[in-house]
Parts: structure tokens; C-alpha cells; sequence
């Protein structure tokens, strides 16, 4: 078939045979099929979506574009953790650091921001030196003497997934279930640990809206790592919120530094503490209680900080040369009230406005931007108290949008009794 003709298949709703999702996407992968017509056909899976064996199918396509990464090489039980994405998701430094400070191995391939939300590498190349880009044998050497590495999609593991997710993030297709769970399974069992924990993001902020598509993506992933023979679990957690305070890549370095430090607490330390225990429940045959104190003692006696700070040195970073933008600008809010709500949505959206995340496959994303919360769900808010700090380009004017609608406000108790006076 041509790809007009597989695209026309998708679009009325049929199931692409296993021969023409290869010729589609390895004609792609290959330079034969141009962006215009994979876009069609990724609007079309978006659109029409994927039966099971269409998904079975297509994960083995990506997965055989390239390698299996070999951890035979690696001491010790290997797991692996990804989150579905969201507005401010730092959770995989802490939760790596945490684990791998408690003798467990976590072999991480993580990915770029994907539209409005970001990305772990990203995050990590905003600390200066830092390498994302090891060899296969530096990564397992990594593994072996520190615990944990964090690497990109290398060009070897997964590659077709690389190209297709780059053109995903700029053409409306990223929110596509069958799309979400191909992409994280092929690059997870691609980079071969032995367990496997998900993080399966769901609300305004993350890519899945629903609870309906939260359950509907764990089983379809579950599904492909039982088909691969690899101990799948996963969580279903909340992003109708920005996690944490923090915004944008080196704005989360120095949160991820203050949270195993314990310096916050916060739903976010919540859930990177679950994140780590089902973890270590899962490679040490631990109940959850016993997983629990295992990993509050890592963050108080301080172990996890050290273990982030030797995967940062062991991978080249320079943690003093990380840089926030001087060019600040604090939001006062026109409103007053009681915090109820934020639209993570929207802020994950100023956020790449403002240079944090890529609009085309070509942008360059500006490290040192972002944005700092100051107001979160429960406190009280006056007229002109600050919402949150910009960060913004060197040398760019100040923004004109008023953020106070970013927020949902009900009235303070003072409010409420001044009314009841009247």
C-alpha cells in the first residue's frame, strides 16, 4: 500500500497490519515518508486510536529499530521508573537518588519536554557539563560504582521512537494513548531493567485528562511488559497542580536540591517518597512499611542528597555553574480570596512561552527561565500579594498578562464573616 493509502486505512477507523505500520514507520524512520504524511498518520492513530495488537505491533517496530541495551553487565536488581509528564515533574531526580542510596540499580533513559510539559533531560542539561550522552559501557559502568544513571534516547535504543516523538511534540499529536504507551514501553524495555515502575500523570496538567485514560494506559502498558516478560507496576497520581514550586529546568535542579535536603514538604516530597517505596518494594521484596522507613532514612540521615550530588559528578555536572535568569518579574494578583485551584495546564504553557520548552523540532530551550509559586491551593491571597516570580530572557520586556486568573479563589473566612455582618 502507499502511505496515502495506509493513512485513508487509519482514518476511516481499520486496523493497520503489522507489514503496513512497518512500512509506514520505517519508511519514515528511513527518509522515505516525509513529515507531512507521518503527521497525517500520527492525527489519524490520535483520532482513530490503536487496537491492542496494532500497539503490540508498533512498540516491537520501535524496539527493533535499533538495540537492546544489555544489563547483564550490571550488580545487583536493576529499576526502572517513568512518569506519563507533567507541569513540573522533577519527581525521577529525587526518586533515583533515593533509591540508588538504598544499594538498588536504576538504569534511566529519560526523554525531552513534550509540549506543555517538561522533560527530564532537559532538566539535567541545564546543569553546566552534565552528560546525557553515555556510551553503553560508561553507562553500566555508572550503574555499577554509583547506582544510578540518567541518559537521553541514545541514537542506538529506540531511534525510530526518537524521531517520531520529536515530530509528535510539534504537531497536536501528543496526547494520543496508543502513541504515549508505545513510545514509554519501547524505550523501557529497549534499555532492559528488570522491573519497571510508572508514574501515570492524569488531570489539566498532564498529557492524560482523565481517570477513564489513566486506567486505560496502564493496562495497555502492563500489557506490553507482560508480553516481554518484565514486572510492570503502576501508579496513578495527580497534575491538576503544578508539582513542587518550581517551573523550568534549572528552577527544578535547585527544588530537586532543596527537597533532599529536606527543605520542603509538599505533595510532591509525597509523592516522590511513594514513588521510591514501591520501588524498593518491588526489587527487595519488602512490605511497604518496611519500604517506607527505608527511604524516610535515606532523606533524613542525608544519603539521597549525596547519591544525587555522585550521579551529578560521575556524569560530568557542575552543580556551581547552574544559572537562573537575573531578568525577574513578580506577579501580584488583582484578586483577593482563598487558593482553591491552579490551571497547571496554563502555567505549564507560560512556562514554554517564556523559553522553557520547544514550539518546533528546531527551537533551543532557555535553561534559566521559568516560573517560582508563591501562592499554592490552601493559602489566603490580598490584593497585590505576589502569585509568583517570572524568570524571563535576559534582556526581555516584562509580560502584560494578567496571571491572576490562573487561579481559583473562594472567599477567606474574614471575608465571609464581614459579609455575614453586613
Amino acid at each position: 500500500m502507499t502511505m496515502v493509502n495506509i493513512i485513508d486505512k487509519k482514518r476511516l477507523g481499520n486496523i493497520l497490519t503489522k507489514e503496513e505500520l512497518e512500512e509506514a514507520f520505517l519508511g519514515y524512520y528511513n527518509g522515505e515518508i516525509p513529515d507531512y504524511q507521518m503527521s497525517s498518520l500520527l492525527m489519524a492513530i490520535c483520532l482513530k486510536g490503536m487496537t491492542d495488537e496494532e500497539i503490540l505491533n508498533l512498540t516491537d517496530i520501535f524496539i527493533r529499530s535499533g538495540e537492546i541495551l544489555d544489563l547483564n553487565g550490571v550488580h545487583g536488581i536493576t529499576v526502572d521508573k517513568h512518569s506519563t509528564g507533567g507541569v513540573g515533574d522533577k519527581t525521577t531526580l529525587v526518586v533515583a537518588s533515593i533509591v540508588a542510596s538504598l544499594g538498588i540499580k536504576v538504569p534511566k533513559m529519560s526523554g525531552r519536554g513534550l509540549g506543555h510539559t517538561g522533560g527530564t533531560i532537559d532538566k539535567l542539561e541545564s546543569i553546566p557539563g552534565f552528560r546525557v550522552d553515555l556510551t553503553e559501557e560508561e553507562f553500566i559502568q555508572r550503574l555499577n560504582e554509583v547506582g544510578a544513571a540518567i541518559i537521553s534516547q541514545t541514537k542506538n535504543l529506540a531511534p525510530l521512537d526518537k524521531k517520531v516523538y520529536a515530530l509528535r511534540d510539534v504537531t497536536g499529536t501528543v496526547e494520543s494513548i496508543p502513541l504515549i504507551a508505545t513510545s514509554i514501553m519501547s524505550k523501557k524495555i529497549a534499555s532492559g531493567a528488570d522491573k519497571i515502575v510508572l508514574d501515570v500523570k492524569v488531570g489539566t496538567g498532564a498529557l492524560l485528562k482523565t481517570q477513564k485514560e489513566a486506567l486505560e494506559i496502564s493496562r495497555i502498558m502492563k500489557m506490553i511488559g507482560a508480553h516481554y516478560g518484565k514486572e510492570v507496576e503502576t501508579m496513578i497520581t495527580y497534575m491538576d497542580i503544578p508539582l513542587g514550586t518550581s517551573i523550568g529546568n534549572a528552577l527544578e535542579i535547585l527544588e530537586v536540591i532543596k527537597i533532599l535536603c529536606n527543605e520542603e514538604n509538599n505533595y510532591l516530597v509525597a509523592l516522590c517518597k511513594a514513588l521510591s517505596s514501591k520501588m524498593v518494594q518491588l526489587a527487595l521484596g519488602k512490605n511497604i512499611n518496611q519500604a517506607n522507613d527505608m527511604v524516610e532514612d535515606s532523606l533524613k540521615n542525608g544519603k539521597a542528597y549525596l547519591k544525587f550530588l555522585e550521579i551529578v559528578k560521575a556524569q560530568g555536572g557542575d552543580l556551581s555553574g547552574l544559572r537562573v535568569s537575573k531578568n525577574t518579574q513578580d506577579i501580584h494578583s488583582t484578586k483577593s480570596g482563598h487558593v482553591i485551584d491552579m490551571d497547571a495546564y496554563r502555567f505549564g504553557k507560560l512556562s514554554l512561552d517564556l523559553g522553557g520548552g520547544r514550539k518546533t523540532k528546531e527551537d533551543k530551550i532557555d535553561p534559566s527561565v521559568g516560573i517560582v509559586l508563591k501562592k499554592k491551593i490552601g493559602d489566603d491571597v490580598k490584593i497585590g500579594d505576589v502569585l509568583c516570580t517570572l524568570y524571563l530572557k535576559e534582556g526581555s520586556a516584562p509580560i502584560q498578562e494578567d496571571l491572576t486568573d490562573y487561579y481559583t479563589f473562594t472567599m477567606t473566612k474574614e471575608e465571609e464573616k464581614r459579609i455575614d455582618v453586613l
